[in-house]
């Protein structure tokens, strides 16, 4: 990611980056590379407002932690043994309970494996070069029922993969003023930015961006974007 692409990163939502009552965000942290997973359990349990309550080297690992420990976030590496990170959030995403958030950490940002997770339900991406800071920071958010986007980088992964079928996207079920939103979403924009955009009210447009998730079957916001890049809603380079 280039340096503008990770200051374009967006939050969306409403939250205070904690846990309730200003509790800290309990993280599992799973990646398969041993001296990455305990530097980062290492610095990211010094970081404000965030707990490490457990780690796992593979997919497989990491479900049964997560499924033990109930952690508020996971952050889940995608190129993993026995399970990659992709399976392992599907199956986390499937939980009949309230499930963990995903964020996945990887190495490069066109990588097809992370367009993929986002398609399982993951609540957005961060590069295992950023600050430990910025990845703070991204579990917090995502913790707080926010999403991480990056809109160029989201557009660049999209293009290097084929279209996927436009019944990816059931247009007949979205009125015009949804896929309209689905737009400014795909774009990055906050709901108070949309809500600025189409001089509406904020909790309008709420009420439609619940619509678009329910209407598409997305998992959240990012989930969403990604399913009106594929289907061809949202052309990549479509900028608003």
């Amino acid at each position: 990611m280039t340096g503008s692409d990770a200051s374009a990163a967006v939050t969306t939502g409403t939250g205070s980056g904690s846990g309730p009552a200003g509790t800290p965000v309990t993280l599992v942290i799973a990646d398969d590379d041993e001296v990455t997973r305990s530097g980062l359990r290492t610095l990211l349990a010094a970081q404000p407002g965030i707990a490490v309550v457990g780690e796992a080297a593979d997919g497989v690992e990491a479900v049964e932690q997560v499924r033990r420990l109930r952690p508020d976030v996971v952050l889940m590496d995608v190129r993993m043994p026995r399970r990659n990170g992709i399976e392992a959030t599907r199956h986390l995403l499937a939980e009949p309970a309230q499930p963990s958030k995903v964020v996945v950490i990887t190495t490069f940002e066109n990588d097809g494996y992370v367009t993929a997770a986002l398609s399982a339900g993951a609540s957005g991406f961060v590069l295992k070069r950023l600050p430990v800071r910025q990845i703070a920071e991204a579990v917090r958010v995502v913790a707080a029922g926010e999403a991480i986007l990056f809109p160029a980088a989201l557009r660049r992964m999209v293009a290097a993969r084929p279209l996927g079928s436009a019944e990816a996207l059931p247009k007949a079920a979205l009125t015009e003023r949804e896929e309209e939103v689905l737009r400014l979403m795909a774009t990055g924009l906050s709901n108070p930015e949309i809500a600025q955009s189409l001089m509406v009210s904020l909790e309008t447009v709420k009420t439609h961006v619940g619509n678009v998730l329910t209407k598409l079957g997305a998992q959240n916001r990012t989930h969403a974007v990604v399913i009106a890049y594929e289907s061809g809603l949202v052309v990549p380079g479509f900028t608003g």
